[in-house]
């Protein structure tokens, strides 16, 4: 199954938002309905493509011959236009097929990516690696009009799984729910649940340093990664052949992170964990944020560590964003304070001994136990979030996210830059918005924080957002955070990580990127600007 081509997931799960959401939307952000009727698939007329017959042939033969692995229909084009944040969806509603790749090319393995990276090479074409197409940072967007989007669909197996060690060899398309259940049929889970995670693929977690909604437990997913192996126009990297070592710069870390810019991920080894014998998920409310934050510290610090860890402010409580299926339900005084979310996962008796830690150390920093029914609701929706977010669209509203991450010192300063910097931006456009944050993931020595926005879409609604994104940047830098946490650079952030990273740390890497794909045929202008 495809994701929506204009929107996000499986189709039979978006939903129409309640009249009671619309009506709040409408009396306290001013959202407009939209009046522009919605472009249907069959109506859309692609640009022609401009590559040959001669490439189109090149690149069958190095997918086997087979016509049907290279795609040049309009409907393939389309669902490989972009990926999934909001200005890539409002430009795609709208009609905007500027980034429509030439072609979709489906290889089947490692050989057969070296071999379209060669015909490409040949044919003057760039490639953009395409996984589950659920990048939010411009990271399907290249800035080369002549493009084929490699999906990797067909690379989607379980390779190999190592019980004593317990490693697990996995290709880079396959879907991590697939990558679940095929692992659980060994007793084992890799643990690692993004709010992507219906859609996202492991070489799409790997290429963008993918953290997931159970990081303080599992860890992000760049620790979960002991090897790679890489295909480039240059040849192959194949790094991994032990869980450490001191045998010079780790490569991996090279790899990962580098969101198809140095190379096509053809395998992941993960290490793998036991599925968990039980599973709790529970509510805790604090009475300001900041006490909620010295709380999650005090148990990424000193522990125990719960699987689960999350804590939304003030706003993000009372609208009900930490619970999707009960927005805008309770905005009396019974939803006031801030919610955090605990959960554990184990076996029954280390699940009940660190709840029961945990929540004496929660209890001593202020907190009030809530209940199951909160954590519940949460582990229940937490996938949903995306879907509202069309939702919203739908009905007139602009709703978006970013995410960063700081030291602990200098979380409070930096949730406060970046949430002025958003509201002052959008009141001054005349579209003033309602700002929710929440703590997504937690180490010992800092968090991350994660934004979302939502206002009236404005005259023109990309344009309307980019001051405030740029904004946002820009208090994210001043204030000494990163400028992605856990969605990548792409090109949305890529000017900002330039400066980040530092001229000298960009030169270093460009330097790589000449030596692995000496034409700039990968990812142009990704996560480092073309040269």
């Amino acid at each position: 199954m495809d994701m929506l081509w204009n929107g996000w997931g499986d189709p039979a799960k978006a939903a129409p938002l309640p009249e009671s959401v619309t009506g709040l939307l409408r009396d306290l952000l001013g959202v407009k309905p939209r009046t522009t009727p919605a472009l249907r698939l069959d109506d859309i007329d692609l640009p022609a493509t401009t590559a040959g017959p001669a490439a189109f042939k090149a690149l069958a033969e190095a997918v086997g011959g087979d016509d049907d692995r290279v795609r040049t229909d309009n409907e393939s084009r389309i669902r490989h236009t972009r990926g999934k944040s909001t200005p890539d969806l409002l430009r795609i509603r709208a009609g905007d097929f500027s980034d429509v790749p030439q072609a979709v090319v489906l290889p089947a393995s490692h050989d057969e990516v070296l071999a379209v990276l060669r015909a490409c090479s040949a044919h003057g074409l760039a490639v953009v690696p395409f996984g589950g197409g659920t990048s939010v940072v411009g990271g399907l967007a290249p800035r080369r009009t002549a493009f084929v989007a490699l999906d990797l669909r067909r690379m989607n197996g379980l390779i190999d799984l190592d019980p004593v060690s317990r490693t697990a060899v996995l290709q880079p398309g396959l879907r991590a729910p697939e990558a679940e259940a095929l692992l659980a049929e060994h007793g084992f889970t890799l643990g690692h649940f993004p709010q992507s995670f219906e859609w996202a693929t492991i070489g799409g977690f790997a290429a963008a340093r993918s953290s997931g909604q159970a990081s303080a437990g599992y860890g992000r997913f760049d620790e979960m990664v002991l090897g790679l192996s890489l295909a480039t126009p240059e040849g192959t990297i194949e790094t991994g052949r032990a869980p450490r070592s001191a045998a010079g710069p780790d490569l991996r870390q090279l790899i990962l992170g580098s969101e198809g810019a140095f190379g096509v991920i053809t395998s992941v080894t993960v290490r793998v964990r036991p599925l968990p014998q039980a599973r709790v998920y529970e509510g805790w409310r604090f009475a300001s944020f900041e006490g909620g934050a010295a709380a999650l510290r005090k148990l990424a610090q000193d522990g125990p560590r719960p699987t689960v860890l999350r804590l939304s402010d003030e706003t993000e409580t009372l609208i009900g964003l930490a619970q999707p299926d009960a927005i805008g339900g309770d905005l009396s005084q019974s939803a006031a304070g801030c919610l955090a979310i605990t959960g554990y996962e184990g076996t029954a008796a280390d699940t009940a001994q660190r709840r029961e830690q945990a929540a004496a150390v929660l209890t001593a920093c202020g907190g009030t136990l809530v209940g199951a029914e909160p954590g519940e609701r949460w582990a229940q929706g937490r996938f949903s979030a995306p879907y509202l977010r069309d939702a919203l669209l739908d009905v007139g509203a602009f709703a978006e996210t970013l995410e960063t991450a700081a030291f602990w010192s200098r979380i409070p300063d930096l949730y406060t830059a970046v949430r002025t910097a958003l509201t002052d931006t959008l009141t001054e456009a005349g579209t003033p918005p309602l700002v929710m944050c929440h703590i997504s993931h937690v180490y010992e020595n800092g968090a991350s924080l994660y934004f979302t926005v939502v206002s009236a879409q404005g005259e023109d609604p990309v344009a309307h957002w980019t001051p405030a994104k740029h904004a946002a940047n820009e208090a994210v830098l001043a204030a000494g955070g990163t400028i992605s946490h856990h969605h990548g650079v792409g090109t949305d952030h890529r000017d900002w990580y330039v400066r980040e990273a530092g001229p000298l740390g960009i030169s270093a890497l460009r330097a790589v990127k000449r030596r692995l794909d000496p034409e700039g045929l990968l990812n142009p202008g990704v996560l480092l600007p073309t040269d």
